[in-house]
């Protein structure tokens, strides 16, 4: 069975992918593999600089946010390979922040999202990517809101700081079971 790890920008998902490492289950991290394949994929490199114009982390950044057209163009380039990868890779969890935006829930079998509450991931995100809070509203803005995605998932795990992660996790993985 396929399972995939949703839920929108600072909400957890890795330290859920983290905490399910800890039990011996390796999760495929599709912004990680993104950025991988953007290293190292001759032909992504070459579509993504006709597209953009450069390969900088920033220059993509501001592609990025200019508007919703640039975003499908750059993802219709990216998510193919992404999900081929997944394929490829014979791994049963997935962690995407976009998973039904993206289509990657075609996937998976089953998906648990990841949710905290929106001054909770503003704080995280700012925090970890060193970036003022309009900004971090600005990139969530860009993902569909928590309560669709929550609609849509089969699990949620909590992420509130105050929830126990790793029960919420058990009772997932006792489920699926």
């Amino acid at each position: 069975m396929k399972i995939g790890i949703a839920g929108g920008i600072g909400s957890g998902k890795s330290y859920v992918a983290a905490r399910l490492a800890a039990r011996g289950i390796t999760v495929y991290d599709c912004d990680a593999a993104a950025k991988r394949l953007m290293r190292t994929s001759q032909e992504l490199q070459r579509q993504l600089t006709e597209l953009v114009g450069s390969l900088e982390k920033a220059a993509i950044s501001r592609f990025l946010l200019a508007s919703e057209a640039n975003q499908r163009a750059i993802n219709a380039i990216v998510h193919p390979a992404v999900f081929a990868d997944f394929t490829e890779s014979g791994l049963d969890w997935m962690e995407s922040a976009i998973m039904y935006e993206s289509g990657a829930d075609r996937y998976v079998d089953r998906v648990v999202v990841v949710t905290a509450p929106e001054e909770v991931r503003i704080r995280r995100i700012m925090q970890r990517d060193g970036i003022t809070r309009s900004q971090a509203l600005q990139w969530m803005a860009r993902q569909w809101p928590q309560e669709e995605v929550r609609q849509r998932a089969d699990y949620e795990i909590v992420n509130d700081g105050r929830q126990d992660i790793d029960k919420q996790l058990d009772d997932i993985i006792r489920s699926l079971s």
